[in-house]
């Protein structure tokens, strides 16, 4: 009991400390909280070499990956300074008063401000870029929340690296003490005491179904509920239509087995689930696959943890009536290894088996065979919220089969055509997020520059005299950002 205690006092501290860091924090001038985020990304670089090692050593991730994705972070944080600068994000509205209107239409004016102290799970599959200064913190931190990451356990010494970044720069660019702070504590009651703290005013992770919902549930206990984005895995089904099975057979089999396989296939847009029409076409890729697959080498997994529930949940995959394992890698694979291996099932048994429906986190796919164009609709509208859905055809598949446009915006957050799901190009029009249960609100996306939407509320100004409202909201626009002003777009 006395160790719970001590640990409650310790997170009680820091969300305290966050709470009046934010105090300070959120009144920082976007020009200042800019060159804070550059600063960040600055001295993630400035740890080189060292950093990359460390983070191949905890993960087992190759440095080729680490690098691009090292790359990746620093842009994003860029990115959200460039965001900051150009100002618009706000969504500063203005709407001025018509005093002899009957009655009288008051001067209300709203912007967007941030909810304060976010607390951080970070992910294990992306140490960088869904972690300690991944997405999430840089997001906030651009916002003008404060920001306490939980460390995950499977990186603790990539992620402690990265801390000492962000505190750096915190110190150079004169922000408040405290406005980032990193906990290490791996245990679920931190987990739930960083939640269900009253200074805490939104969450952010990257993870499973059972550690993002367990979140939610939390957050929702509370006295006060606070939102919790979580974005909990997918197995973002892909479409594959008859026309392309015709034509590209062996080509979209050498695809779609680099991308099930790609980072041992440890990527929340992994392709899980395939589902084509039985034909001459589909039989053909098949077979182009299962040679493909077999001759992929097994890759390392992230940690013993994922090793272990990938063999479990493949296994039980494969033990359910009517699955057939198609091909797997002709590589023994060694130790924290997975074996890459795809399957098969009719599309009958799969609409009567919920447990196939579930994701098997690693390089595993599952192929289901549909007999005719209702069934491939059936199985996939069963499916719950996902990330991604993909549609393979040519012209012609597309024009035979136009109602599976209407569908696809229903299933998932970003749907791609003639392409692999893998792989989140960091722009402002993307969407990574979904329906539940891919994330636990749909409404958001966890990429690009909306992401920070998930930190912010609305909040409106009504009469209140010129000098007091914030620079936003002005009528000279100090920030010289894009208003609405009485429903037309202007800088002035």
């Amino acid at each position: 009991m006395s160790n719970e205690n001590s640990l409650l006092q310790e997170i009680n501290q820091v969300m305290q400390n966050a709470g009046t860091a934010f105090t300070a924090y959120q009144k920082t001038k976007p020009e200042a909280r800019a060159l804070f985020l550059e600063s960040i990304a600055n001295n993630i670089e400035s740890l080189g070499d060292a950093l990359l090692a460390k983070t191949s050593e905890e993960t087992n991730l190759p440095l080729p990956r680490l690098t691009g994705e090292r790359g990746r972070t620093t842009m994003q944080l860029r990115m959200f300074a460039q965001m900051l600068r150009e100002g618009s994000w706000v969504e500063a509205t203005v709407d001025t008063a018509i005093p002899d209107k009957t009655p009288p239409k008051p001067d209300i004016r709203k912007m967007l401000i941030p909810m304060g102290p976010v607390v951080v799970f970070g992910a294990s599959n992306f140490p960088y870029a869904y972690s300690t200064a991944g997405g999430d913190t840089a997001s906030a931190l651009a916002a003008g929340c404060t920001v306490v990451v939980k460390a995950h356990p499977g990186h603790l010494q990539t992620s402690a690296m990265i801390a000492g970044a962000i505190e750096a720069a915190v110190k150079s660019s004169g922000m408040p003490a405290n406005t980032f702070q990193h906990v290490t504590d791996a245990s679920f009651e931190a987990g739930k005491a960083l939640v269900q703290h009253p200074e805490t005013a939104a969450v952010g992770f990257t993870g499973s179904y059972t550690g993002g919902k367990a979140l939610y549930d939390y957050a929702a206990a509370r006295k006060n509920p606070i939102p919790v984005f979580s974005e909990m895995g997918s197995i973002n089904p892909v479409i594959f239509l008859p026309d392309t099975l015709a034509k590209n057979a062996e080509n979209l089999a050498k695809q779609y087995a680099a991308s099930i396989t790609m980072g041992a296939g440890q990527f929340c847009t992994n392709p899980g689930l395939l589902i084509a029409m039985e034909g001459d076409g589909l039989y053909n890729f098949l077979q182009n696959l299962a040679v493909e697959m077999s001759a992929i080498a097994p890759a390392k997994m992230l940690h013993a943890g994922i090793h272990k529930a990938y063999y479990t949940k493949m296994q039980d995959a494969l033990d359910q009536q009517g699955v057939k394992l198609l091909s797997k890698s002709n590589t023994t694979p060694a130790a924290l290894e997975a074996l890459p291996s795809i399957a098969t099932v009719d599309g009958a048994t799969f609409l009567q088996d919920p447990l196939l429906h579930e994701e098997v986190f690693g390089p595993y796919s599952l192929m289901v065979i549909c007999k005719d164009s209702n069934e491939l609709k059936a199985v996939w509208k069963s499916l719950a919220g996902q990330l991604t859905t993909t549609l393979m055809g040519t012209d012609q598949d597309f024009a035979d089969n136009e109602s599976l446009l209407d569908i696809a915006p229903t299933i998932a957050g970003r749907i791609l055509f003639n392409g692999v799901p893998t792989g989140v190009e960091v722009c402002a029009s993307m969407v990574h997020g979904g329906p539940f249960p891919a994330s636990t609100d749909g409404r958001f996306t966890a990429v690009g520059i909306n992401a920070v939407k998930r930190w912010v509320r609305p909040v409106c100004y009504q009469n209140c005299p010129d000098h007091l409202l914030p620079d936003a909201l002005k009528n000279a626009n100090p920030l010289g950002i894009w208003r609405l002003v009485d429903n037309v777009w202007m800088k002035g």
